[in-house]
Protein backbone atom coordinates (compact mmCIF):
# COMPACT_ATOMS: atom_id res chain seq x y z
CA UNK A 1 0.00 0.00 0.00
CA UNK A 2 1.26 3.16 -1.16
CA UNK A 3 2.15 6.21 1.46
CA UNK A 4 -0.86 8.65 -0.37
CA UNK A 5 -3.83 5.80 -0.08
CA UNK A 6 -2.39 5.43 3.39
CA UNK A 7 -3.15 8.79 4.28
CA UNK A 8 -6.31 9.07 2.57
CA UNK A 9 -7.98 5.89 4.25
CA UNK A 10 -6.65 7.35 7.71
CA UNK A 11 -8.16 10.76 6.75
CA UNK A 12 -11.21 9.35 5.39
CA UNK A 13 -11.86 7.02 8.63
CA UNK A 14 -10.71 10.11 10.59
CA UNK A 15 -13.63 12.72 8.44
CA UNK A 16 -16.21 9.82 9.79
CA UNK A 17 -14.93 9.37 13.24
CA UNK A 18 -15.18 13.29 13.43
CA UNK A 19 -18.78 13.17 12.01
CA UNK A 20 -20.06 10.67 13.94
CA UNK A 21 -18.99 12.48 17.30
CA UNK A 22 -20.05 15.70 16.67
CA UNK A 23 -23.76 14.46 15.79
CA UNK A 24 -23.56 12.50 18.97
CA UNK A 25 -22.97 15.79 21.02
CA UNK A 26 -25.95 17.51 19.30
CA UNK A 27 -28.18 15.05 20.11
CA UNK A 28 -26.95 14.88 23.78
CA UNK A 29 -26.96 18.53 23.85
CA UNK A 30 -30.08 19.65 22.56
CA UNK A 31 -31.85 16.69 22.42
CA UNK A 32 -31.85 13.66 24.65
CA UNK A 33 -28.90 12.55 26.81
CA UNK A 34 -28.94 8.90 29.06
CA UNK A 35 -27.98 8.77 32.69
CA UNK A 36 -27.26 6.00 35.67
CA UNK A 37 -29.19 6.30 38.65
CA UNK A 38 -26.44 5.34 40.97
CA UNK A 39 -28.19 5.97 44.68
CA UNK A 40 -31.43 5.58 46.29
CA UNK A 41 -32.20 9.55 46.57
CA UNK A 42 -35.22 8.76 44.05
CA UNK A 43 -36.91 5.40 45.69
CA UNK A 44 -39.62 4.54 44.87
CA UNK A 45 -40.00 6.25 41.59
CA UNK A 46 -36.16 5.85 40.64
CA UNK A 47 -34.26 2.73 41.44
CA UNK A 48 -30.92 2.01 41.37
CA UNK A 49 -29.73 1.31 38.30
CA UNK A 50 -31.79 2.43 36.27
CA UNK A 51 -30.86 4.23 33.26
CA UNK A 52 -33.37 7.29 32.25
CA UNK A 53 -33.04 9.82 29.26
CA UNK A 54 -33.29 13.16 29.79
CA UNK A 55 -35.06 16.06 27.61
CA UNK A 56 -32.67 18.60 26.91
CA UNK A 57 -35.14 21.05 25.43
CA UNK A 58 -37.71 20.79 28.16
CA UNK A 59 -36.27 24.28 30.12
CA UNK A 60 -34.27 25.81 27.13
CA UNK A 61 -30.37 25.73 27.24
CA UNK A 62 -27.34 26.77 29.06
CA UNK A 63 -23.95 26.52 29.47
CA UNK A 64 -24.30 23.47 31.48
CA UNK A 65 -26.63 21.76 28.28
CA UNK A 66 -23.14 21.04 26.74
CA UNK A 67 -20.38 18.81 28.01
CA UNK A 68 -18.33 19.57 30.33
CA UNK A 69 -20.07 22.89 31.06
CA UNK A 70 -18.09 25.20 28.81
CA UNK A 71 -18.52 28.94 30.31
CA UNK A 72 -19.40 31.00 26.82
CA UNK A 73 -22.76 32.26 28.74
CA UNK A 74 -24.40 33.28 32.05
CA UNK A 75 -27.84 33.08 29.62
CA UNK A 76 -30.30 30.34 29.21
CA UNK A 77 -31.66 30.37 25.80
CA UNK A 78 -35.55 29.30 24.50
CA UNK A 79 -36.38 29.08 28.21
CA UNK A 80 -38.95 27.86 29.74
CA UNK A 81 -40.54 27.14 32.86
CA UNK A 82 -40.27 23.71 35.07
CA UNK A 83 -43.31 22.47 36.85
CA UNK A 84 -44.24 21.70 40.35
CA UNK A 85 -43.49 17.80 40.24
CA UNK A 86 -40.97 17.56 37.57
CA UNK A 87 -37.91 15.08 38.08
CA UNK A 88 -35.30 17.45 37.54
CA UNK A 89 -31.55 16.75 36.80
CA UNK A 90 -29.36 19.42 37.48
CA UNK A 91 -25.84 20.88 38.42
CA UNK A 92 -25.25 21.03 42.24
CA UNK A 93 -24.91 24.91 43.42
CA UNK A 94 -21.61 23.57 44.85
CA UNK A 95 -19.82 22.92 42.04
CA UNK A 96 -21.50 23.41 38.95
CA UNK A 97 -20.17 19.59 37.89
CA UNK A 98 -22.30 16.96 39.51
CA UNK A 99 -25.34 15.84 37.68
CA UNK A 100 -28.46 15.50 40.42
CA UNK A 101 -31.50 14.21 40.12
CA UNK A 102 -34.65 15.19 42.33
CA UNK A 103 -38.35 16.28 42.31
CA UNK A 104 -39.39 20.27 41.76
CA UNK A 105 -41.08 20.97 45.19
CA UNK A 106 -40.29 24.34 46.10
CA UNK A 107 -41.02 27.42 42.77
CA UNK A 108 -39.49 31.22 43.00
CA UNK A 109 -40.85 32.75 45.96
CA UNK A 110 -42.61 29.67 47.52
CA UNK A 111 -41.71 29.41 51.61
CA UNK A 112 -41.14 25.08 52.21
CA UNK A 113 -40.91 23.90 55.43
CA UNK A 114 -41.48 20.29 57.58
CA UNK A 115 -43.54 20.43 60.75
CA UNK A 116 -44.57 17.54 62.85
CA UNK A 117 -43.28 15.34 60.37
CA UNK A 118 -45.28 17.06 57.42
CA UNK A 119 -44.65 18.63 54.43
CA UNK A 120 -45.73 22.64 54.36
CA UNK A 121 -45.40 24.77 51.07
CA UNK A 122 -46.39 28.44 51.54
CA UNK A 123 -47.89 27.40 54.95
CA UNK A 124 -50.18 24.62 53.85
CA UNK A 125 -49.66 20.97 54.16
CA UNK A 126 -49.44 18.78 51.55
CA UNK A 127 -51.89 15.88 51.58
CA UNK A 128 -50.62 12.09 51.59
CA UNK A 129 -52.24 9.13 51.08
CA UNK A 130 -51.12 5.87 52.29
CA UNK A 131 -50.77 3.04 49.76
CA UNK A 132 -48.02 0.56 51.52
CA UNK A 133 -48.35 0.01 55.26
CA UNK A 134 -44.28 -1.31 55.15
CA UNK A 135 -42.06 -1.35 52.38
CA UNK A 136 -38.17 -1.71 52.86
CA UNK A 137 -36.56 0.51 50.95
CA UNK A 138 -32.60 1.29 50.17
CA UNK A 139 -30.70 3.48 51.44
CA UNK A 140 -26.87 3.63 50.22
CA UNK A 141 -26.08 -0.30 51.85
CA UNK A 142 -28.75 0.24 54.69
CA UNK A 143 -32.45 -0.95 54.03
CA UNK A 144 -35.19 1.56 55.75
CA UNK A 145 -38.41 0.30 57.15
CA UNK A 146 -41.05 3.31 55.23
CA UNK A 147 -44.14 3.77 54.93
CA UNK A 148 -44.89 4.62 50.88
CA UNK A 149 -47.63 7.41 50.11
CA UNK A 150 -48.97 9.17 47.37
CA UNK A 151 -48.45 13.41 47.58
CA UNK A 152 -50.59 15.55 46.16
CA UNK A 153 -48.25 19.02 45.35
CA UNK A 154 -50.40 22.21 44.90
CA UNK A 155 -50.96 21.85 41.06
CA UNK A 156 -52.39 18.66 41.65
CA UNK A 157 -49.39 16.54 40.84
CA UNK A 158 -49.47 13.38 42.26
CA UNK A 159 -46.08 11.48 42.62
CA UNK A 160 -44.72 8.49 45.29
CA UNK A 161 -42.79 9.69 48.06
CA UNK A 162 -41.36 7.25 51.24
CA UNK A 163 -40.66 8.19 54.87
CA UNK A 164 -39.20 5.86 57.46
CA UNK A 165 -41.47 4.10 59.94
CA UNK A 166 -39.21 5.08 62.65
CA UNK A 167 -36.71 7.96 62.79
CA UNK A 168 -38.15 10.38 59.77
CA UNK A 169 -37.73 14.21 59.86
CA UNK A 170 -40.03 15.85 61.95
CA UNK A 171 -39.01 19.42 61.57
CA UNK A 172 -36.78 21.78 59.91
CA UNK A 173 -36.46 25.59 59.14
CA UNK A 174 -38.40 27.44 56.61
CA UNK A 175 -36.91 27.19 53.53
CA UNK A 176 -37.36 30.69 51.53
CA UNK A 177 -36.97 29.88 47.66
CA UNK A 178 -35.21 33.01 46.30
CA UNK A 179 -35.84 34.23 42.73
CA UNK A 180 -35.02 32.70 39.72
CA UNK A 181 -34.29 29.56 41.93
CA UNK A 182 -36.02 26.10 42.70
CA UNK A 183 -36.60 23.95 45.93
CA UNK A 184 -35.83 20.18 44.91
CA UNK A 185 -36.49 16.92 47.06
CA UNK A 186 -35.40 13.49 46.93
CA UNK A 187 -38.70 11.15 46.80
CA UNK A 188 -36.94 8.63 49.59
CA UNK A 189 -37.23 11.90 51.42
CA UNK A 190 -34.85 10.19 54.84
CA UNK A 191 -32.61 9.35 52.40
CA UNK A 192 -31.94 12.23 50.14
CA UNK A 193 -29.18 15.18 50.28
CA UNK A 194 -31.35 18.04 48.43
CA UNK A 195 -32.46 21.53 48.96
CA UNK A 196 -32.82 21.14 52.39
CA UNK A 197 -28.87 20.79 52.72
CA UNK A 198 -27.79 24.74 51.62
CA UNK A 199 -24.50 23.74 52.44
CA UNK A 200 -23.75 21.04 49.78
CA UNK A 201 -27.48 21.14 47.09
CA UNK A 202 -29.44 24.18 48.34
CA UNK A 203 -31.26 26.57 45.93
CA UNK A 204 -31.17 25.23 42.75
CA UNK A 205 -30.36 28.21 40.22
CA UNK A 206 -32.36 28.73 36.67
CA UNK A 207 -28.95 28.20 34.73
CA UNK A 208 -28.68 24.28 36.44
CA UNK A 209 -31.46 23.12 35.15
CA UNK A 210 -29.65 20.17 32.59
CA UNK A 211 -33.11 18.55 31.55
CA UNK A 212 -36.23 17.04 32.27
CA UNK A 213 -36.17 12.65 33.36
CA UNK A 214 -38.62 11.60 30.81
CA UNK A 215 -38.06 7.66 30.32
CA UNK A 216 -36.62 4.64 32.03
CA UNK A 217 -34.80 2.81 28.92
CA UNK A 218 -33.56 -0.02 31.11
CA UNK A 219 -32.85 -1.10 34.29
CA UNK A 220 -30.69 -3.74 36.40
CA UNK A 221 -29.90 -4.25 39.83
CA UNK A 222 -26.96 -4.20 40.59
CA UNK A 223 -27.25 -5.80 43.87
CA UNK A 224 -27.89 -9.15 41.89
CA UNK A 225 -25.27 -8.73 38.90
CA UNK A 226 -23.59 -6.40 37.24
CA UNK A 227 -23.51 -6.07 33.09
CA UNK A 228 -20.81 -7.32 33.51
CA UNK A 229 -22.05 -11.03 34.23
CA UNK A 230 -24.12 -11.34 31.41
CA UNK A 231 -24.85 -15.01 32.07
CA UNK A 232 -26.88 -13.66 35.50
CA UNK A 233 -28.75 -10.91 33.49
CA UNK A 234 -31.87 -12.47 33.78
CA UNK A 235 -31.79 -12.85 37.72
CA UNK A 236 -31.31 -8.68 37.75
CA UNK A 237 -32.94 -7.27 34.49
CA UNK A 238 -36.26 -5.31 35.71
CA UNK A 239 -38.39 -6.44 32.46
CA UNK A 240 -41.29 -4.45 34.20
CA UNK A 241 -39.16 -1.15 33.97
CA UNK A 242 -38.26 -1.41 30.52
CA UNK A 243 -39.32 2.11 28.28
CA UNK A 244 -41.28 3.05 31.51
CA UNK A 245 -42.29 6.41 31.26
CA UNK A 246 -42.27 8.82 34.14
Amino acid sequence: MNTKKLIYIIYDNLKTLIGALIIAIVIRSLFFQPFYIPSSSMEPTLLVGDRIFVSKYSYGYSKHSFPFSPNFTNKRFFSKSPKRGDLVVFKTPVDNRTDYIKRLIGMPGDTVQFVNGELLINGKIILRKKINNKKITRCGNFLLDTNTFIETLPNGFEHLVSYKKRGSLQNSKVFKVPQNHYFLLGDNRDCSKDSRYLDSVGYVNNLNLVGEAKLIFFSNDTKVSSLLKFWNIDKSFRLERLFKGL
